[in-house]
């Protein structure tokens, strides 16, 4: 059986679904919600999130058609995307057009459909949400404009996914790729987001015969967080050369424009090393997570007169120094990490963890923690280690 139907640019609707690279990825939850409502407003046995192919048609969604694929000859679906409308059909086996379609003669025995198209961000018309039945019946003028507006919250899930994705990708090329080749040290840094971008910041580069380094945490989580860490990265990146105070200050003034009115803040720990001597600066910007853990087990915590970034108090801050000697260990994380840590001892948790894993094992065990049930928020660890005595290099 054949239709005739409307010229389409399907070549535009093929590079539009392509791009973004949602066929044949899993089921998403947030999709999944909204078949089960419309199956429940609607009373309907069928409904399908369906994207066009080049030869099928794919179910990113699916409620009682039992499978995720299907050829997308002679489909509904590929009818409605061509159409560019809200199609209905009340009866198939009545309808001349679709009397001797194989959906409707054969398995699943169609007679109820309708569909909405979906849309790239292009306008490119990739699929439809539609819901089908193998007894006829109608649909009234508010049901349709139901069924349009559940196809744009489709729609805007798939949409949004998309932009996520991309938002994730840059975000992940900011990140450093290789940490400082430093003589006597060794210098490395995880990071796990609670979803799928993170407001945790870590950042390195090198300053004359040393390093100097970030970690900043944004009050929230999500693309909101994620962003104002990419700002604020990027203002100190452009900082380089100024005394860590200034570099903080200046950065706390442009960041300051930003979260005014959003209510929110960062708190940061700006540092620079030097590797001869082995001096290590730092600002702390209300986030008092730094701490060094000395070669004979105790541990130092590292803290500066500051309040968080973003308050309006940019000039109410310190620098502080402290030295790293053979053997001893920095480190400085988010908060997130104590979420997943011993509540009964913390730092004797992360202690045994270093001393018997070692940098990248400690910083594989941080991840795997952060990825766990227990973890709520993001977690960031950097870990800079100076080389020291033989029971350190042999755990290492």
């Amino acid at each position: 059986m054949s239709v005739t139907i409307p010229e389409f640019d399907d070549a535009a609707r093929q590079r539009a679904i392509e791009e973004l690279g949602i066929l044949d990825t899993p089921r998403d939850e947030r999709i999944d919600r909204v078949t089960r409502l419309a199956q429940e407003v609607f009373g309907v046995p069928m409904v399908s999130v369906t994207l066009l192919d080049r030869d099928r048609q794919w179910r990113k969604s699916e409620i009682g058609l039992g499978g995720r694929e299907a050829p997308r000859e002679d489909a509904f679906c590929d009818f409605t995307v061509r159409e560019g409308r809200t199609v209905v059909i009340p009866d198939a086996s009545a309808d001349e057009l679709w009397a001797a379609n194989p959906f409707v003669e054969g398995d699943p025995h169609l007679r109820f459909y309708a569909g909405h198209p979906l849309q790239a961000a292009g306008g490119e018309r990739i699929g439809t949400l539609c819901l089908l039945d193998t007894k006829p019946r109608s649909l009234d003028e508010r049901e349709e404009d139901l069924l349009r507006d559940l196809a744009a919250w489709v729609q805007s899930e798939i949409l949004r996914q998309n932009e996520l994705d991309d938002a994730v990708a840059v975000q992940s090329t900011l990140r450093p790729r290789t940490a400082p080749e430093l003589p006597g040290y060794e210098i490395a840094a995880v990071t796990v987001a609670a979803g799928q971008m993170s407001g945790d910041l870590y950042d390195w580069y090198p300053v004359g015969e040393g390093v100097r380094f970030t970690l900043a945490d944004v009050m929230g989580k999500g693309l909101g967080a994620a962003l104002l860490a990419v700002g604020l990265r990027a203002s100190l990146r452009t900082l380089p050369d100024r005394e860590l105070l200034d570099a903080i200050r200046e950065a706390d003034r442009l960041l300051e424009a930003d979260v005014a009115d959003l209510g929110t803040f960062v708190t940061a720990f700006h540092a620079q090393l030097e590797a001869g001597t082995g001096i290590l600066r730092f600002v702390d910007a209300g986030h008092s997570l730094g701490y060094i853990l000395r070669a004979d087990d105790t541990w130092e915590h590292l803290f500066s007169t500051g309040m968080p970034l973003g308050m309006g108090l940019a000039d109410a801050r310190a620098e502080a120094e402290t030295r790293l000697a053979p053997g001893d260990i920095f480190m400085v994380c988010s908060d997130g990490l104590l979420d997943v840590l011993d509540p009964s001892d913390p730092l004797g948790h992360v202690r045994r963890v270093l001393r018997e894993n070692g940098i990248a094992g400690a910083l594989d065990e941080a991840a795997r923690l952060a990825r766990g049930a227990t973890a709520t928020d993001d977690v960031t660890v950097m870990v800079v280690a100076r080389d020291g005595d033989v029971a350190w290099e042999g755990a290492r």
